[in-house]
């Protein structure tokens, strides 16, 4: 499974950024798609996530600001970030996971991208 990020960039706070996660090849047993971020000097946190049936979670601090959803006609992930804090600056990072039911957290999933750059100031 290759995943590829975009749509990173600079924006000031309160404002908006929408980043995309194009996945391909054998995304058969991929059960769960999700955006996880780092900060320098901080561990690698997970931010949303997607599984099969739709189901979504979230962590608290981007409750009612982001947004994850997928196109499955377009094999394409994407993260809806609104009302943006410069705490929400971090290295994004798209996953997947092969397993059912994993926690968010970044042990739990098996396939990464190479990460987009979120600067909010």
């Amino acid at each position: 499974v290759q995943l590829v990020e975009s749509g990173g960039g600079s924006a000031q706070a309160g404002g908006s950024l929408r980043l995309s996660c194009a996945v391909s090849g054998f995304t058969q047993n991929t059960y769960s798609l999700g955006w996880f971020r780092q900060a320098p000097g901080e561990e690698r946190e997970g931010v949303a996530d997607i599984d099969n049936t739709g189901h979504i979670r979230y962590v608290d601090s981007v409750k009612g600001r982001f947004t994850i959803s997928k196109v499955n006609a377009k094999n394409t992930l994407y993260l809806q970030m609104n009302s943006l804090k410069p705490e929400d600056t971090a290295m994004y990072y798209c996953a997947a996971a092969t397993s059912r039911w994993v926690p968010l957290r970044e042990a739990s999933f098996r396939y990464w991208g190479q990460g987009t750059q979120v600067t909010v100031s």
